[in-house]
């Protein structure tokens, strides 16, 4: 059966209605993709989805294409997941329960009811009072429906604030009551139908094919075949297809729809490129590392999805209290018409309610502000993991990675021996020799003797000894280049001679390596993390946010903890501690009663982002980190940690005003409707104009200040 069908068309225009009720906003989505598509628009209590195009050749047959196949299905699992569906099987895009609920906006019934206010006004009154009914009748019937089906709900005190209207024989008010409700109802659904579309942009499917090189010739390959390993070719104006690293050409990139960056970024040879960015100026020969459904935008597309589906404890109590005043409203109102017997009253009372207003908001709420943090690189895993990131007293950071860069850099050159091993020539043996292995502190010397430009030197085949160090021959004899345990303890090289030097270095923070040849220290270079420039900052506006406790757990040695350490607030720094006590240590603050975040980046970091209260994972986080983490940051800078925890406050904020202005405004016309001073018109134009603001402060949200290009590292 085919996911949907032309039911009409008219130049410019099609329509089409979906074999079932799900899945229409993603299905939207796809058709968005389609080449001359310009807009679609969704009406999910139809089933139906308008398609307006530019009427270019072919545009229909790419819509048609587009509906042969099954509508789109959800893909699995939580990030980075993974699906066994074939690729090729795969559909383009994943469905979401953004579907469920409201209907897409239309003007048809409030254009309808505004026209019925308009006839009763001018028409006798044997017409007007069919016009009435005529117009009244769908609400009433609904409000019966809802009460045999669902019980007392908002749709039940409608029909009875207009049906008594119609009773007794107020036409006007009757109808133009009826008009205030389906206007406020298009605003409302226009409201959800617009949050609901801030996410659908996020949704983007994968191109439909792409540029590679193979045996020497660039070829045009759908993008289900693309492999790991394959260079893929992208020219100014592309979409970058792959997450990967540039293995040629120069160019600026637009990241501004993955990370949140304002300005295009420079890459070059090596320089790390997401999928989902844009090519702003120059050309790319791109290494695909990671493809299909593990790029970024998968990974993003699927967190999303993940995230629309969860509600937090405060929109689900927003939810139950909302219906809980249904019930207040029906009591209040039949104990005041029973005491006075003011049918007016009655009819005044009935059009307030709390439902809309409270529930409709805070969902709302959170979907702009999923939809905010996606947009600047904070990926927040729905409702839930927004509320605990904004009740969080205390963070735990892990310190590689998020608290430093998490990459080494050469900060001295220490030879024993400077008359026969001047600096520049110990350095460039142990490259010569590092660069044979994939460790952080090999690859570290290797840049800077890359960088420096210096010459190879011989040796033959390197032996590996994993944990300790390496060895190999060179002219001069057999070298050694390791660590200190290993050279004095494994290969019996005596070092004490240079104690004073070499401790000098370790007090100081730094990692040390350290080369012999035949039994005799020649030096030993000096490494160091390099702190992130924000993290101060960071720490200051944390606090400034009502964060309580700032700690720092790390499994390096004291002295590189504490120099880390030195320029930051902290309230404490734990060092040694393995993934084991990472995770001990935030049970026990947990069991002191602080509500705790833990920030990482590796793999041992797990159990710790597990047993936080909320884990948050940085940009260049293992997988591992990525799939535990509720929040994820796509910005590689720290203070997108800062810019997490304001959006989510800021949006709890958000949500707990709309619940005190709607309770109280409420409140207000409910009693001055119990009191006849408000008529019913009066009273279901304060109501629903309530309603309406409360929505639209709702869908502005909380705005995320971007730093300035020279802010960030």
């Amino acid at each position: 059966m085919n996911a949907a069908r032309i039911v009409h068309e008219v130049p410019g225009r099609l329509r089409l209605k979906l074999a079932t009720d799900g899945a229409s906003v993603a299905f939207a989505s796809v058709l968005d993709t389609v080449p001359g598509v310009r807009r679609t628009r969704v009406n999910r209590r139809a089933r139906s989805i308008i398609v307006e195009h530019d009427q270019r050749p072919g545009v229909r047959a790419g819509v048609r294409a587009a509906i042969l196949g099954p509508l789109p299905v959800a893909l699995p699992g939580p990030l980075p997941g993974h699906d066994a569906t074939p690729p090729e099987r795969r559909p383009a895009i994943a469905a979401s329960k953004l579907d469920a609920g409201t209907p897409g906006p239309g003007l048809l019934r409030p254009v309808s009811a505004g026209a019925a206010v308009l006839a009763v006004m001018a028409l006798p009154t044997s017409l007007s009072r069919l016009v009435t009914l005529a117009n009244v009748a769908g609400t009433l019937a609904r409000g019966a429906v809802t009460l045999l089906r669902r019980g007392i709900k908002i749709e039940v005190l409608d029909a009875l604030s207009i049906g008594v209207s119609t009773w007794r024989r107020e036409y006007i008010t009757a109808n133009a009551v009826k008009f205030l409700l389906e206007f406020a109802g298009y605003i409302e659904d226009s409201t959800a139908h617009r949050s609901d579309d801030l996410l659908k942009t996020l949704l983007n499917p994968n191109p439909e094919s792409v540029m590679i090189e193979r045996d020497g010739t660039i070829v045009r390959v759908p993008f289900a075949t693309t492999e790991v390993g394959d260079l893929v070719h992208v020219n100014a104006g592309d979409l970058v297809p792959v997450d990967g690293r540039v293995h040629g050409g120069a160019a600026t990139i637009d990241q501004s729809s993955v990370t949140g960056e304002s300005l295009p970024i420079p890459k070059e040879a090596g320089a790390p490129v997401l999928s989902g960015t844009v090519l702003v100026e120059g050309r790319l020969v791109i290494e695909a590392e990671r493809v299909g459904d593990a790029t970024t935008t998968a990974r993003i597309s699927r967190f999303i999805q993940e995230a629309a589906e969860q509600r937090g404890p405060m929109q689900r109590l927003a939810e139950r209290l909302a219906d809980q005043r249904v019930w207040i409203t029906l009591g209040m109102g039949t104990g005041v018409f029973a005491v006075t017997g003011d049918a007016q009253r009655l009819e005044s009372m009935f059009l307030v309610d709390y439902s809309c207003a409270i529930k409709l908001s805070a969902a709302v709420a959170v979907k702009s502000a999923l939809y905010r943090g996606a947009r600047n690189g904070l990926l927040i895993k729905g409702g839930p993991a927004l509320e605990k990131l904004a009740t969080i007293d205390t963070i735990v950071f892990d310190k590689t990675g998020t608290l430093t860069h998490g990459s080494l850099v050469v900060t001295d050159i220490v030879s024993h021996d400077p008359a026969a091993w001047p600096s520049d020539r110990l350095l460039a043996l142990i490259a010569s020799v590092a660069e044979h292995s994939t460790h952080p502190v090999a690859a570290a010397v290797v840049d800077l003797a890359h960088a420096e430009g210096m010459a190879h030197i011989w040796h033959e085949e390197v032996d590996f000894f994993i944990g300790h160090g390496l060895s190999t021959r060179i002219g001069e004899g057999n070298l050694r280049i390791g660590s200190r345990h290993y050279l004095e303890d494994h290969e019996q090289v005596p070092m004490f001679k240079h104690d004073a030097e070499l401790k000098r270095l370790e007090h100081d923070g730094r990692t040390l390596l350290h080369v012999a040849l035949d039994g005799r220290a020649l030096g030993a270079i000096a490494l160091r993390d390099r702190p992130r420039e924000d993290a101060a900052a960071t720490v200051d506006r944390l606090r400034a946010l009502g964060i309580r406790k700032v700690v720092m757990v790390t499994g390096d040695r004291r002295e590189t903890a504490l120099r880390v350490a030195e320029n930051l607030d902290l309230d404490d720094v734990i060092w040694e501690a393995d993934p084991e006590r990472k995770a001990d240590i935030l049970a026990a603050l947990r069991r002191d009663g602080a509500s705790v975040g833990f920030v990482g980046d590796g793999v041992n970091d797990g159990p710790a982002l597990i047993t936080a209260d909320i884990g948050v994972a940085m940009p260049m986080a293992a997988d591992i980190a990525r799939a535990t983490a509720e929040v994820v940051l796509l910005d590689n800078r720290l203070d997108a940690l800062a810019d997490a925890v304001a959006l989510a406050k800021g949006t709890l904020a958000l949500i707990r005003r709309g619940f005190a202005t709607a309770v109280g405004v409420n409140t207000t016309i409910m009693a001055a409707a119990s009191l006849g001073w408000l008529p019913p018109l009066a009273s279901s134009v304060l109501h629903n104009g309530t309603t309406m603001a409360l929505l639209a402060d709702a869908l502005s949200g909380t705005r995320i200040a971007k730093p300035a290009a020279g802010d960030r590292p």
